[in-house]
């Protein structure tokens, strides 16, 4: 007969306590009941993780103010990150500390976040954006042309669903960018016939997944339980979708996912050096191309903001600033001389 599983005093002896989460994973678990990006987590992650071993592996808890402007203060100083890199890390310790450890944070709105200091975009000329566009093919010169033609961002345009191409009315919808919001960008007439080409050759991929018992698509927060079949269905799968299937690594489902922006960055980095261009440019350059194209052919600034997706016309006069010609658009008096 086996143990009894009753004390003396005929009480149910209660299973022992699972052991409590580690911290990082009740980080990665707010995160995603958050829907923040897979980026977004990992950043976070990774920032908590850098904070934590900096104090000698201390709890959060037992920490405050003096720790985090000691951490961040690091960063600018001994890491010499940029003012960007920065903030992104105090926006990590004060998720952690409000949504997580659930504290009240008077003090880490004291601690000063770093001054980013304002330069201007870098900008390609329409003639060396065709040079750059010459020598790249297939899908990495179909994406790198979208970004030029339409001023999305990068993850913008690589998570794009067949869904969001309307060929018909010429428009692409933007779903979930910058600030969760979605917008309307026009569709190249250019590119109508290479995208179409490319999605014949997606479908394809798709039902040769399916026909394997694959073919699902990761689908943004409760919708796979909403529509249980739709991860399976061909206007869900995104436009520009991996070579390779991979492990998915929230849920642990095998399926395929977009490409990666890294082999964009890399390819145009190749690119560049090839046209022989020397500007610091990068597939967000084509978005700053994009804007001062359309602002040099006398579109209005409205316009131009609301294609970009920009909460504040400030934001979109930043290209201003590039359409002028030599020293706020001044002619040199030394130009004047014979």
């Amino acid at each position: 007969m086996g143990p009894s599983t009753k004390s003396s005093g005929n009480c149910v002896n209660a299973p022992p306590a699972a052991p409590p989460r580690r911290l990082l994973d009740q980080l990665a678990d707010r995160i995603r009941f958050k829907h923040y990006s897979m980026r977004t987590e990992q950043a976070y992650c990774d920032w908590v993780r850098r904070f934590i071993l900096f104090h000698n592996k201390r709890h959060p808890r037992e920490m405050g103010a003096p720790e985090v402007e000691s951490f961040l203060t690091h960063l600018a100083v001994t890491g010499r990150v940029a003012a960007s890199t920065q903030n992104q890390a105090k926006g990590a310790l004060l998720f952690l500390y409000k949504e997580v450890l659930g504290s009240e944070l008077p003090w880490l709105d004291e601690v000063e976040s770093a001054k980013a200091s304002r330069r201007l975009p870098v900008v390609l000329t329409p003639e060396e954006v065709q040079r750059l566009l010459m020598l790249c093919e297939g899908t990495t010169g179909l994406i790198l042309r979208l970004l030029y033609g339409t001023g999305m961002r990068i993850m913008e345009c690589l998570r794009l669903r067949v869904k969001d191409l309307d060929f018909a009315r010429g428009e692409i919808v933007v779903r979930e960018g910058k600030g969760a919001k979605d917008r309307v960008t026009m569709l190249p007439r250019t590119l109508a016939d290479p995208l179409q080409a490319h999605l014949g050759r997606v479908r394809a991929l798709h039902e040769a997944d399916l026909a394997e018992g694959f073919g699902e698509v990761f689908l943004p927060f409760a919708l796979a339980r909403k529509y249980p079949h739709a991860a399976r269905e061909w206007a869900w799968q995104y436009v520009f979708v991996a070579a390779r299937r991979s492990l998915d690594p929230r849920s642990g489902a095998i399926r395929r996912h977009h490409v990666e922006a890294q082999s964009i960055q890399r390819a145009m980095r190749a690119a560049l050096r090839q046209a022989g261009i020397s500007k610091p440019a990068t597939p967000h350059t084509l978005r700053h191309s994009f804007a001062t194209s359309l602002l040099e052919s006398g579109r209005d600034i409205r316009t131009v903001q609301e294609l970009l997706g920009h909460a504040d016309v400030s934001t979109t006069m930043i290209y201003t600033h590039v359409l002028n010609r030599g020293g706020l658009g001044v002619r040199s008096p030394l130009d004047d001389l014979h």
